[in-house]
């Protein structure tokens, strides 16, 4: 379009001058020297009356002039014929009779012939003249609309084509970003091409990817050491709290010490967020009948319904891991379970209703953060870590989706999950 829309506005500028001063200019021009030409024809006429000067008359008008006259008897001329929708000739050469000859006058510039037919008027005869059309007003502009227009499509075609060597780096540089953004490996790696500033672009990006990596690596690395020298300390402890024996005293030491072996887990989960997963396909057939089975085994009615293919790419352990952590929570506080998944073109979202007491709308966005419950007594055996949704949330947006919190139609509350498919 940048460069399509300039080029039809200039040939637009560039036709509307010519048309309005030169083509109407030769036009008038040449109208005016056929008019000319029909009023000297006039005059000889009315000048030499006889008969016999006709013939005299109509052989000068053809030799010299270049137009067939014949001198017809009585005094009534043709109807009007209906104008065409667009004619300069007949504007223009209608203006010079008037202006030059000023007789009643019949014109007829319509058809697929190449003369122009005018009959004029006189006392008790009617001239009738016929010229040739390109006497009358410049025939051969065409030419010009047309050498304008096919070199406008010429340069546009080699525009275009040049642009779409610029586009395809541009594209895949689109293609690169979105994938990262996915957590997906490329299929073909990416190699900075087109224009300097497309390369430049391009160059930014792999750099940034590599900063990112490098970060996630270190951060895994990092997370692998605390989480093994804090795991050698709780063995520790479980180790002194088992020699020590079954002491009433130390039931709570020992109570504290699973509380922060299962925040020691859950916090690793969600810093580490399934990162070494490779993408893969997921059957949601099976998924869901899973989470139904679980429902099960715990008494609680779980319906789904799925639309669409069945078949995802996503990382599966990591979306397994998002089901299994919003459904865990719709079992603590809910007696019934509604999961709707659509698998569209392009995308894949999961509504899950429960008939709970649902989530405040003041506390939707807080909920989604680390270690945050909305139990009052902080009580860790009923309520976890505080990591489930907060974990569901990176695990989403990792695969370049979100999740949302609403109040369902069942009274509790509503879980969407929308991510690409």
């Amino acid at each position: 379009m940048i460069i399509i829309i300039p080029m039809l506005l200039l040939q637009i500028v560039i036709a509307f001058v010519f048309m309005e001063r030169h083509w109407q200019l030769v036009t008038r021009r040449l109208s005016e020297a056929m008019t000319r030409d029909i009023a000297a024809i006039i005059d000889l006429v009315e000048s030499f009356p006889g008969d016999g000067d006709d013939d005299e008359i109509t052989r000068i008008a053809r030799s010299r002039m270049d137009l067939i006259v014949s001198i017809e008897k009585g005094d009534e001329l043709p109807p009007p014929r209906p104008k065409p929708f667009f004619s300069i000739l007949d504007g223009i050469l209608a203006d010079q009779i008037n202006r030059q000859i000023r007789r009643p006058f019949w014109i007829d510039t319509v058809g697929d012939s190449n003369l122009v037919e005018i009959r004029i008027k006189l006392e008790d005869r009617v001239l009738r003249v016929l010229a040739r059309r390109s006497q009358a007003y410049a025939s051969n502009t065409h030419i010009f609309l047309i050498w304008m227009a096919g070199s406008s499509f010429v340069l546009i075609l080699i525009a275009i084509l040049f642009l779409r060597g610029q586009i395809r780096p541009i594209l895949a540089l689109a293609r690169a970003a979105e994938s990262f953004g996915k957590g997906q490996k490329l299929t073909e790696p990416y190699r900075p091409r087109g224009a300097d500033e497309v390369r430049k672009a391009g160059r930014a990006f792999m750099l940034m990817r590599e900063r990112i990596e490098r970060q996630m690596e270190q951060r895994t690395a990092m997370l692998a050491g605390v989480s093994h020298d804090l795991r050698t300390i709780l063995t520790r402890f479980r180790l002194q709290l088992a020699l020590a024996g079954d002491l009433p005293e130390l039931a709570g030491m020992e109570q504290d010490v699973n509380d922060m072996q299962s925040m020691l887990e859950g916090y690793m989960a969600f810093a580490r967020n399934e990162a070494e997963e490779d993408v893969g396909s997921l059957n949601l057939h099976t998924l869901l009948d899973k989470l139904k089975a679980d429902c099960a085994l715990v008494d609680l009615p779980l319906e789904w319904q799925l639309t669409g293919d069945e078949t995802i790419a996503v990382r599966p352990s990591a979306f397994t891991r998002l089901m299994n952590n919003i459904i865990s929570n719709s079992q603590r506080y809910a007696d019934f379970i509604r999961i709707d998944a659509v698998h569209s073109a392009r995308w894949l979202t999961v509504t899950i209703d429960d008939d709970g007491p649902g989530i405040p709308e003041e506390s939707r966005e807080d909920v989604f953060k680390p270690f945050f419950r909305l139990d009052e007594a902080r009580n860790l055996d009923t309520s976890g870590t505080g990591l489930g949704l907060a974990i569901a949330r990176d695990i989403v947006r990792s695969h370049g989706g979100d999740i949302t919190l609403a109040t369902s139609p069942m009274g509790g509350l509503r879980t969407v999950v929308r991510l690409p498919a």
